[in-house]
């Protein structure tokens, strides 16, 4: 048996773990369950799955959540983030948290050598040459969650040497659309991902095709590819999650239903594949599947992200920073749709700039971001 604990247990890819793990048992235990600020579905959650530890980062939420559980520790803020993602008793530790707040107990979970199941993007476009060092020098497993990235790890169990990948990409709830024809989106219609059930951040980022932008820094990392590398196509049909060409030429593409749970399954069962209930692909009810490529003009944010890439440096922290920022304003009203891409671009340009920047650095320029981002919404 192995104990798991879930940061961002309330969210989408949260919650789907939990269905998981529930057909798994007994191979995995829930160790310990995080949120932000959902208290009332993060105490569902633990009378369920009853984990030794619950955390609530919110810290106006705790004494909801304490009395709520009575016999089970209870811990708020960022330090109790640490402390489930830390404690002796863990084995793998699930991020799930939605952007920057997943860098620091994905560290931390690294140092004290825990197993890392990642589906937080974030941590790698942020500091991802930081952490693959700490990968290898703790001598842990970084498995990833994202359907995209999961397809190409599962393409390159054999080993042989990659020319190319293709992560392939829905094209949201916009694809085909010119700028004039966002120049008035709304959030709800923003929101209205052809494919995908997500969270409003991520859905928002689909839209953008920032999410795309930011698999890619992600792909560089997991993978140790060079830029050039990396491409992206657009798959409407999201049954194809993502493809590798090898080095004679011939490719691997992974396939399945646009469904988070194999990927979840596959990265805490790894190697291991076992049998599920699922619903199953059947070919005869996608007779087409098309791609096109995608529209770096229209959909700016992913330009932008192929260009905090090849920059290097913090540009990619400076990159993730702003467009969270933007992200947030958008959904509160205070920006319009193609503003989100404006805000983040202007921040690439204004922000200071650092070639080789060490882990403090990144947080500095985090905070710098915010703030100016903020300035300029």
């Amino acid at each position: 048996m192995k104990n798991i604990t879930i940061l961002g247990s309330t969210g989408s890819i949260g919650t789907q773990t939990l269905q998981v793990i529930e057909k798994l048992k007994p191979a995995f235990n829930v160790f310990a369950l995080t949120a932000n600020k959902n208290a009332d579905l993060l105490i569902e959650q633990a009378l369920k799955h009853k984990p030794k530890l619950v955390v609530i980062v919110d810290n106006s939420k705790y004494e909801q959540v304490k009395t709520a559980l009575p016999n089970t520790k209870v811990l708020s803020n960022k330090d109790g983030l640490i402390e489930a993602a830390t404690a002796k008793s863990v084995d793998v530790v699930l991020t799930a948290l939605v952007g920057f707040a997943g860098l620091a107990p994905t560290i931390a979970a690294i140092k004290h050598k825990k197993d890392i199941a990642l589906a937080n993007k974030e941590t790698l476009v942020v500091a991802g040459e930081i952490i693959t060092k700490l990968v290898k020098h703790n001598n842990v497993k970084l498995l990833p969650v994202d359907s995209e990235h999961s397809a190409i790890f599962q393409c390159l169990e054999d080993g042989n040497e990659i020319e190319k990948i293709y992560l392939t990409a829905s094209g949201g709830p916009f694809r085909g659309k010119q700028k004039v024809d966002l120049k008035g989106v709304t959030r709800a219609q923003a929101l209205k991902h052809p494919n995908w059930s997500m969270g409003a951040k991520i859905t928002i980022d689909s839209a953008t095709m920032m999410n795309k932008g930011l698999e890619v820094i992600e792909a560089k990392w997991l993978f140790n590819l060079n830029n050039e590398q990396i491409d992206v196509i657009v798959h409407p049909q999201s049954i194809i999650h993502s493809i590798v060409q090898f080095a004679d030429g011939s490719m691997k593409a992974q396939m399945g239903l646009p469904d988070m749970k194999l990927p979840i399954q596959y990265a805490l069962t790894h190697p291991t594949r076992i049998q599920n209930n699922f619903e199953r692909f059947n070919f005869l009810n996608y007779t087409n599947l098309t791609f096109e490529q995608p529209d770096k003009s229209t959909f700016k944010s992913l330009q932008l992200a192929y260009d905090a890439m090849k920059k290097c440096g913090n540009a990619p922290c400076i990159l993730n920073a702003a467009n969270e920022i933007a992200v947030a304003a958008f959904l509160n009203d205070k920006i319009k749709f193609l503003q989100i891409a404006e805000v983040v671009e202007n921040c690439l340009e204004k922000v200071n700039f650092i070639n080789a920047p060490s882990l403090e650095d990144l947080f500095a320029t985090d905070e710098e971001t915010r703030t100016f981002a903020q300035s300029l919404v």
